[in-house]
């Protein structure tokens, strides 16, 4: 059998995949501005590499018009526009070649329904790219890992264990699964996603990111009356005690800042570490306050190179997510 790894963020990029939003029982009054924000993520990792906006029939029209001519609009069956844990995880042999693995999904949890086209767009996509596809039984979500590329994953104990995933499943048969489908040798269990994330029940990708091998972003809010002050510095205090999978101790690059925005009557915090990593730039969610700079100037720090750009998106963080959220990257083949 073919061993296949996936790449870290970080690595060549063929594009991105996006998926247009129209889930109006989700959005609601805010769904305009959330397909601007949408349109404005697009455009601004579209200045670094392709971008794929996947929306349903009926929709593409709409989203070409929105997103402009730089975006590429494909139509295929789907339910929601979270591509970061619907799409497919892209791996690369040793030669370069690609797969995706298709992991189950089934909203979260089953919060949210119907759910069943978002289960098979992995397999439309990559049916309509040609690129072979690797089946999985499990529950995963592309949130809920982070990866260096070179054998280490970190994730959440809180999402990951949570009976609504894989109740089936122990720990050990999980990680053996990561292990098996994303070339992994060593799984990171922090004990904690955000306090306040019920949406994925603690997504990794809203607490800590790889940024190098060896290199680990953190979110480690500096208010105590914060909700998670004391569970990200639990989880700071795992990565401190353990090595990566080539035995190196991380180094780890804490964010500090905390943003909020008021939408729809509603206080929601932007995720700083929900951001993507594109060919040569970081395009990261804000909120449009003070502490944005200062976040972004941090993010830019550690990861030397790349031009970092901020994206307003309230909207997004109103749905449950942030720009990481509604990316998935298709790495680039040799």
């Amino acid at each position: 059998m073919t061993a296949f790894r996936m790449p870290a963020e970080w690595s060549a990029h063929e594009g991105c995949l996006m998926a247009w939003p129209v889930r109006e029982d989700l959005w609601s009054s805010v769904l305009d501005d959330v397909k601007e924000e949408y349109a404005n993520v697009a455009r601004a990792i579209a200045a670094f590499e392709p971008v794929t906006m996947v929306a349903p029939p009926g929709h593409g029209e709409e989203a070409r018009t929105r997103c402009g001519d730089g975006i590429t609009v494909v139509e295929l069956a789907q339910d929601d526009s979270w591509f970061r844990d619907s799409a497919p995880i892209f791996v690369l042999d040793g030669d370069g070649n690609r797969a995706g693995v298709d992991f189950r999904f089934n909203a979260w949890g089953r919060k949210h329904s119907p759910y069943d086209s978002d289960d098979r767009i992995s397999a439309l996509i990559l049916e309509h790219l040609g690129v072979e596809r690797i089946a999985s039984d499990m529950i995963l979500e592309g949130g809920a890992i982070t990866v260096d590329g070179e054998g280490t994953l970190i994730t959440t104990e809180q999402c990951l264990l949570h009976p609504n995933r894989n109740p089936g499943m122990s720990r050990d048969e999980i990680e053996s699964e990561l292990k098996s489908q994303l070339g992994v040798d060593k799984v990171v269990w922090l004990p904690y996603g955000g306090l306040l994330d019920t949406e994925t029940d603690g997504h990794v990708d809203g607490v800590c990111a790889f940024a190098a091998p060896g290199k680990v972003v953190v979110f480690l809010p500096d208010d105590p009356a914060h909700p998670d002050y004391a569970r990200m510095r639990a989880n700071r205090a795992v990565l401190e005690a353990t090595t990566d999978a080539q035995g190196r101790p991380f180094e780890i690059v804490d964010v500090p800042q905390v943003a909020y925005a008021d939408i729809a009557g509603t206080r929601v915090e932007v995720s700083y570490l929900n951001y993507y990593v594109a060919n040569g730039g970081i395009v990261v969610p804000v909120a449009g306050v003070p502490q944005d700079d200062e976040a972004l100037a941090v993010i830019a720090a550690a990861y030397p190179g790349r031009k970092v750009v901020g994206v307003r998106a309230p909207g997004i963080a109103y749905g449950g997510g942030g720009v990481h959220c509604i990316t998935q990257q298709v790495p680039a083949t040799a």
